[in-house]
């Protein structure tokens, strides 16, 4: 498996594993799906978009970009999509792993991430394995798909 940049021939399956994860209603804030305009337009808006690749076939991927403006554009923002049919297999490490490194080579100073649903215990897990460091708690700071909602815990990480 490679992580690498996205180009054109990915979109597709990009948004198709970017739209899996809105659907699920339970990680990411976006409540629409990219269609083949929005999706284009949106990856290419970001810092960097990764994929991670493994024989021509499109695993997961993520997006990078400032998580403020000004006098706290050095700190980044990510998000990361796998593909549902092959969780498991330590693609969301490898990614955040890209992720970080490319932080670093865009100049970035610190990758925050403002809003990891509590219940998500395995990106939770992984994010404390690979060095951040929680902030503190939101309470009912995401809205599930269902309706009720959950905290949030913002992580960072020194680049």
């Amino acid at each position: 498996m490679v992580i690498r940049e996205y180009t054109q021939n990915d979109i597709s399956d990009m948004i198709r594993i970017w739209n899996e994860v809105v659907e699920e209603g339970i990680a990411f804030p976006q409540e629409e799906c990219l269609n083949i305009e929005t999706g284009t337009s949106f990856f290419a808006s970001q810092s960097y978009t990764g994929v991670a690749e493994e024989e021509g076939v499109i695993l997961g991927l993520y997006i990078l970009h400032p998580n403020n403006v000004g006098r706290c554009g050095h700190i980044c923002n990510a998000s990361y999509a796998v593909s549902s049919e092959i969780r498991g297999r330590h693609i969301g490490e490898k990614l955040v792993m890209d992720c970080l490194k490319m932080g670093r080579e865009l100049g970035f100073r610190v990758l925050q991430f403002n809003a990891v649903v509590e219940s998500n215990t395995h990106a939770r897990h992984l994010y404390e394995r690979l060095g951040f460091t929680q902030l503190g708690t939101i309470p009912g700071g995401f809205r599930m798909k269902d309706g009720h909602y959950e905290n949030i815990c913002p992580y960072y990480h020194e680049l």
